[in-house]
Formats: C-alpha cells, sequence, structure tokens
C-alpha cells in the first residue's frame, strides 16, 4: 500500500491537473473513469489507482507546448538569460548583520502569515482569501495590516489558528515548515561544505525532521526515497540502491510544481551571499529530487534574489537576476515577465493582485508560479521597505507565511538587522523554537553567526 499526504484516489486526481500543466494531453476517456469512481469505496484501491496512473505516465506531450523546461542543472544554465552569477563579497561585519537581518526577516514574515494561511488559500463565506482577510482585519480596526494578526471574537466568526503567532500571545517563532527548511540547509552545509548532495539532504530529513512536519511534495519525495534505499544504505552499512532524483520527484507525486521547493531556497542564498548563480545551484541540487521544472526554478529564482539582496536593493534588479538563472522560456519566467509588465500599469498591489487572479487563480493556492508572483509584487510596491514588504506579501493571501517568509529573507538581507525598524521584530525576542532537531530552541543572532562561518568556509 503506498499512500502519502492523502489517498491513492486524491493523488491521482490532482494528476490529472499536473499532465496537462506539463503539457500531456489527458484524454477524455480517462478522466471519465476517474470522476466514475467512488470517493470512498475507491480511495485506497491502488488496483484501480495505479493502472490509471501509468497510463497517465505514458501520455506523450503535445506538439503545440510552447515552453522548454529541462530539468537537469547543465540544460537549465544552457536556457537560462544572461545573468551576472556572481556579483562580489560583503566585510564579515557587514554581512554578519544581514545574515541576521535575513534570518529576522524570514520568521518576521513567516509569523505575521501563519495565522491567515488556511484563511488566505480558501476565503470564508464566499469570500476569496483576499477578502477574507481585508474583512477579518477590517472587522476589528486593524486594516490594512500593521501588526499580527489578532485571534480577537468578531461578529464574523472567523477564528485563527496559530495561537502562538497572534498578537495576543507571541513570543517566539513556533514551528513551521518555512523555518524547518532554512534550518536544514544550514545543517547540511555545516556537515558537508559546497560537495553536499541531495542525498544527504534526504538524510537530513530523516535524520532531523519529523514525519507530519514535512508536507505534499516533500512528503511523497521521501516515501519514495525511503521505499528505494535500504536503512542499511542510510546507516553506511552498504550502498546498494537504484533510487534516482527523477523518480522521488515524479512517482505518485502530483505536487511536483507546487511551493514545497521554492519555500526552500532561502538558506542556500544566505550561505551564497553576492552569488546567486552558486546559491541557484545549491537550490537546485536540494530541488530536483523533490520537484519538476517550475518546482525547481521558483527555489532557483528565488534562492539567486535572496543571494543578491545582500549587495542589490532595487526590487527589479533583483528579480532579473532570479530570472536569469532559470530558463527563459518556462511558465515562471513568463508569469514573473509579464508581472513586471502589468506592475508599471497598475496604481497599487491590490490592482495588481486582480491581474493575478485572473490569469493565475486557477492553480492552486500551494501553486510554485502564483505565489511567486505575490512575493515579486510586494517586493516593488512595498519598495524593498521591511516592515511593508512583509505586510504587503500576506495581504497577498495564498500560502501567506511562505511568502511573508521569503519576503521577509529578501528585505531582511537588504536591510540588514540595524535597518529593521518594524514592530514585527520585538515580539519574537530573536528566538525560534522549531522542531528540527538539533536546533530545538535557538537565536536569530546565533543562527547569523553559523551561517558565516558557512559562508566564509567556501572556496572563492
Amino acid at each position: 500500500m503506498f499512500t502519502g499526504y492523502n489517498t491513492p484516489l486524491a493523488l491521482l486526481e490532482l494528476e490529472l491537473s499536473q499532465r496537462e500543466y506539463e503539457g500531456h494531453p489527458v484524454p477524455d476517456s480517462i478522466r471519465e473513469r476517474v470522476c466514475a469512481l467512488d470517493p470512498e469505496a475507491d480511495s485506497m484501491n491502488i488496483a484501480v489507482t495505479d493502472p490509471i496512473f501509468d497510463e497517465l505516465d505514458a501520455l506523450p506531450k503535445s506538439d503545440d507546448f510552447p515552453y522548454i523546461q529541462p530539468n537537469d542543472l547543465e540544460a537549465i544554465r544552457r536556457e537560462r538569460p544572461e545573468g551576472p552569477r556572481q556579483l562580489g563579497s560583503v566585510d564579515g561585519s557587514e554581512l554578519l548583520d544581514r545574515l541576521h537581518g535575513a534570518w529576522t526577516g524570514r520568521a518576521c514574515g513567516c509569523a505575521l502569515g501563519k495565522p491567515v494561511e488556511g484563511v488566505g488559500m480558501r476565503g470564508a463565506k464566499g469570500m476569496d482569501g483576499r477578502q477574507t482577510i481585508r474583512t477579518y482585519l477590517e472587522n476589528r480596526g486593524q486594516w490594512p495590516l500593521d501588526f499580527y494578526f489578532s485571534g480577537k471574537e468578531a461578529a464574523d466568526g472567523i477564528k485563527l489558528p496559530c495561537q502562538l503567532s497572534q498578537r495576543e500571545n507571541i513570543a517566539f517563532m513556533e514551528p513551521d515548515d518555512d523555518i524547518h527548511y532554512t534550518l536544514i540547509a544550514l545543517h547540511v552545509l555545516e556537515k558537508h561544505g559546497a560537495s553536499f548532495t541531495w542525498e544527504d539532504v534526504a538524510t537530513a530529513w530523516n535524520n532531523c525532521l519529523p514525519y507530519n512536519a514535512i508536507c505534499t511534495a516533500e512528503t511523497q519525495a521521501i516515501l519514495n526515497y525511503n521505499n528505494a534505499v535500504p536503512r542499511s544504505n542510510m546507516q553506511g552499512r552498504s550502498n546498494v540502491h537504484w533510487v534516482t532524483a527523477e523518480y522521488t520527484s515524479t512517482h505518485r507525486n502530483p505536487y511536483r510544481e507546487w511551493i514545497g521547493a521554492q519555500i526552500r531556497a532561502d538558506g542556500w542564498g544566505y550561505a551564497c551571499a553576492g552569488n546567486p548563480e552558486l546559491a541557484a545551484e545549491f537550490a537546485w541540487r536540494d530541488a530536483h529530487w523533490t520537484h519538476r521544472a517550475n518546482g525547481i526554478y521558483g527555489e532557483m529564482m528565488f534562492a539567486a534574489i535572496v543571494a543578491s539582496a545582500f549587495l542589490i536593493h532595487d526590487p527589479v534588479e533583483l528579480i532579473k537576476i532570479g530570472l536569469s538563472e532559470i530558463p527563459q522560456n518556462c511558465r515562471l519566467s513568463e508569469a514573473v515577465n509579464a508581472a513586471l509588465v502589468q506592475i508599471e500599469q497598475c496604481d497599487d498591489f491590490h490592482a495588481y493582485m486582480d491581474w493575478v487572479d485572473e490569469h493565475y487563480g486557477d492553480l492552486s493556492p500551494v501553486h510554485t508560479v502564483n505565489n511567486a508572483l505575490i512575493v515579486v509584487g510586494s517586493m516593488i510596491y512595498g519598495q524593498m521597505d521591511f516592515h511593508q514588504s512583509i505586510c504587503t506579501s500576506v495581504e497577498g493571501a495564498w500560502d501567506t507565511d511562505c511568502n511573508g517568509a521569503t519576503c521577509g529573507s529578501i528585505v531582511g538581507a537588504a536591510s540588514g538587522s540595524r535597518g529593521l525598524n518594524s514592530s514585527l521584530v520585538a515580539p519574537l525576542n530573536d528566538t525560534i523554537k522549531p522542531l528540527v532537531f538539533g536546533f530545538q530552541e535557538i537565536t536569530m543572532s546565533e543562527l547569523a553567526e553559523r551561517t558565516l562561518r558557512v559562508h566564509t568556509s567556501f572556496p572563492r
């Protein structure tokens, strides 16, 4: 029996959309067979679902599919546009301050968005996620967003989760996958240095992350890996396995272009401050065993942006550096370039988000592409101001904690800790309390110091 993040039938239903998105038209005959399955009796019936998965795997790509979306690093680099690749270095004391700012920004953005992640995706009472967030704040006299969400009761009856991230209680960054994966990156680099492999990342997950802290594409990939690799190999007693990154990222994994890799970008960007090409390479190693195509590119693009933000503070220039590390004819590049044009025509962030909703609102609320557009818009409309950019990113809805965290890393690296004149900073008390073994409670100051040591250990 192979399940994963959801039932075999639920995974199959998502796979229909994913194959279409990849340019493999799904015949009506297959769709009709899936629709005819009983949602209860067939939900765990792999004797029924597995043959359909195999048929979907075998579907040919349409000759009309306009995108070139390779998955291996050298092919990605052949398809990318010109870019700076390396920007230079930041001196030690200045870099330490900027690393502290980046870690702090990531935590602030994550904590700000955490209580509304659910309503930001689904909305409430017929409203979309963005309107639900706005209505929630207006009903409490707190619009526009300017501080952590209150858990205060109101007539709307909406109750937010994550009480430890609400303004009445917040005292540290509580556990969240957007923080966990950044810590995993630091752990991997401390243990293996710049030569780490994707298998080292998989081992770190097995050793350091509780299974219930892993979601969607990551769940499917680590299950694929563990089903294929003997425990004796993981413990260094043998080297017998056949698993490939293509298998772990694709087998029964319809989430392979969702946001899970994009949220893992930041730690690689911190360690590669000033070196967007190396940051994108590290991100590729981390991403390509769990994701494919735009799922990989989202992590590569934002790793390059984060690495560049330590030296460059213009949002459009940063975005273009990020685009220079991914294929120029992929869905993510197309969407971000279109967004840059649209931003010039929209007076404010929410007018821009109306355009994003219209053109990308049919994607999953945890897809790479639509959420990347929220971060891009927040950087520009927020003018790279630490406080305003983070608040804007959470107002954009969909995956609020992910987008707040990514935006926070970028503006935090650009500002440095000395420039964080935001009310979001003090309530966290410089402290993270994650579920990652070895990091159960740690200050962001210490994380900055450890990241600096990793950074300085790389050959230049």
